[in-house]
């Protein structure tokens, strides 16, 4: 698998990852910071996002293959050879660097959307 291969994957998974935390922690941010009205304004003018909600263990079954697929293409690519032209040595580099990034902060999206949307159904 190419580098630009590994960077779709993780920007895929960003986005996968970034409609959990929208299906789930936003209305609970919403709603804990006393801004239900807001949140049901925002309803109102986006009703997929009720269907977000409504499907959200299909979404994060969807989003956590997307994490894993972005997660084996940044494991296979970590050795990959980078050109021997400086220039395309380090824009290789920061690509791999950026992807890396891109991929940490999508794992993170997801935890907190899966923790906004599970646990609280653990705990009851």
């Amino acid at each position: 698998m190419d580098l630009r291969a590994t960077r779709f994957t993780s920007f895929i998974s960003l986005f996968t990852s970034a409609s959990t935390l929208v299906c789930c922690a936003l209305p609970a941010l919403f709603v804990t910071l006393g801004m239900g009205a807001a949140f049901a304004g925002l309803v109102s003018a986006i009703p997929q996002l009720i269907w977000l909600s409504e499907h959200k263990a299909a979404l994060f079954v969807g989003a956590g293959v997307m994490l894993t697929i972005a997660g084996i293409a940044q494991y296979r690519a970590r050795n990959l050879p980078c050109p021997i032209d400086r220039d395309a040595a380090r824009a290789c580099d920061q690509a791999r660097k950026t992807s890396r990034i891109i991929y940490g902060f999508s794992l993170a999206i997801y935890v907190i959307g899966g923790a906004f949307a599970f646990l609280p159904r653990l705990v009851e």
